[in-house]
């Protein structure tokens, strides 16, 4: 009547039960956490670009160039249910064309036990800021704001949006198209 299968399978579905509480255990204890930090953003030498772009059609279409400045301790986020987080800039701004433009600018990977300051100074996008149209020429409110996703042992992936953001004007004209 208790053979060896059916002892293994008690003490199996009683570890798995004991995990699965565990695991509950350990997202209901990090989920009120609001996982905020404050975010310093600066732009320098914003310039708009009227090019061909050629991975969707020959048509010309506004290409920014600007480099940023980036400040934040996120060290308050990480906990011990906190694995990794998932950061992304990104820049909004409305045009006639589109109610609202969001334009990822730059990402980044930043794991538990890696260095979670950042304090970058003139930096380059790593992603094209392309616009579809001719909607960054004279836009008086681009809006750089840095998210990010928390990517916990157990829970949910929260996505969070840094308190502080960064608005900023393109210029009247179009900069030479020679590098």
């Amino acid at each position: 009547m208790n053979t060896f299968l059916s002892r293994a399978n008690t003490i199996f579905a009683f570890t798995l039960s004991v995990m699965a509480v565990l695991t509950f255990g350990c997202f209901a204890s990090t989920f009120l956490n609001d996982n905020l930090a404050h975010v310093n953003i600066k732009t320098a030498k914003p310039i708009v670009k009227n090019m061909p772009d050629y991975s969707v059609s020959r048509e010309k279409n506004d290409l920014g160039f600007i480099t940023f400045d980036l400040r934040a301790d996120l060290n308050p986020i990480f906990n011990w249910n906190v694995k990794q987080l998932f950061l992304y800039l990104t820049a909004e701004y409305v045009t006639g064309k589109n109610v609202i433009n969001q334009v990822v600018l730059w990402d980044q990977i930043i794991k538990r036990g890696d260095n979670s300051i950042l304090d970058y100074h003139g930096m380059n996008p790593k992603y094209y800021f392309w616009d579809d149209g001719n909607g960054l020429r004279a836009n008086k409110n681009v809006t750089l704001t840095l998210s990010w996703n928390v990517i916990p042992n157990a829970g949910t992936l929260p996505k969070v949006m840094g308190s502080g953001s960064h608005s900023f004007a393109f210029p009247e004209s179009y900069a030479s198209n020679h590098f």
